[in-house]
């Protein structure tokens, strides 16, 4: 991380220890199912993509010819549809007018061409929102699972091309019921200010909204061994090792924002300590 980077979160983190996030309308959520085990990092071949902490596991699935969402925009879009699902109490939500002012709520700037911000959100929404969600938990004493499709249906009355252009109709998105239980029963509190400062990389978003998750309950120290932590983020490194240190590295631009949580690099793996919530002021939604 050159010094530019770091200057700049050091300056947001600054702004989020200043002011409660709900105070400053920052409260936001996230999806619990997907913090617990995490979306693809990168581009994946073929169309189901499985991730597991423990006894639970998550598989995600998609039709082949359109693909499963990967990178920070499926990331920042899930914390969107969580929060407005918390807020508005409605499974239809509206993504408003205008394809840049959806872009500005999500903290991504318009910008054009085949590798541009407007051809990455709409691709990856088109992913997202044709995924298909399947839980499980398998112990000695019980197996159990839920199959959840994400959304129902959706209206997206974007142009890229002119990506200010108002439109005569909201775009908009029905979440599945089963979905919209799922993430507002149970969401994990965050600071949404933390989520834009962090979207550079898709697992630093991971790990902070893990261990704003896994910090709110903890209640004595614990150690994640690295293996376990590397089937969790990150099972597509090549070695522990290497998936450690890609890990360190984003956990120390985390530690920059959520400068409460209390974590330790053993040799037997990551060691977590009772910290202070990153969401002080948020409501006990969550159970361990």
């Amino acid at each position: 991380m050159n010094n530019k980077n770091l200057d700049k979160l050091i300056t947001e983190a600054l702004a989020i220890e200043a002011e409660e996030a709900k105070e400053a309308g920052a409260l936001g959520y996230m999806a619990r199912s997907l913090v617990q085990a995490t979306m693809p990092h990168k581009q994946t071949k073929g169309n189901e993509f499985v991730r597991k902490n423990g006894a639970f596991t998550l598989s995600m699935m998609s039709p082949s010819e359109i693909g499963l969402p990967y990178g920070t925009i499926p990331r920042l879009l899930v914390s969107w549809l969580t929060t407005e699902a918390v807020r508005t109490k409605e499974p239809t939500l509206l993504l408003g007018d205008t394809l840049s002012g959806f872009m500005s709520e999500i903290g991504l700037v318009p910008t054009g061409g085949r590798w541009g911000s407007i051809t990455r959100l709409k691709q990856q929404t088109t992913r997202l929102f044709s995924s298909f969600i399947s839980c499980s938990y398998s112990s000695d004493e019980l197996s159990a699972g839920r199959n959840i499709s994400m959304v129902d249906e959706y209206e997206l009355w974007w142009t890229p091309k002119n990506p200010n252009q108002l439109h005569v109709f909201d775009s908009k998105v029905t979440l599945n019921k089963r979905f919209f239980d799922e993430i507002t029963t149970n969401p994990v509190p965050i600071d949404m200010r933390a989520l834009k400062a962090l979207k550079r990389s898709p697992m630093a978003l991971d790990i902070y909204c893990w261990l704003t998750y896994r910090l709110f309950y903890l209640r004595k120290p614990t150690v994640i061994p690295w293996a376990a932590l590397e089937v969790q983020f990150g099972a597509d490194y090549a070695r522990t090792r290497a998936f450690k240190e890609a890990f360190l590295t984003q956990l120390r631009k985390v530690s920059v924002v959520y400068p409460e949580a209390r974590v330790e690099d053993t040799e037997l793996g990551l060691m977590l300590k009772p910290s202070s919530s990153h969401i002080a002021s948020a409501p006990r939604l969550i159970t361990e």
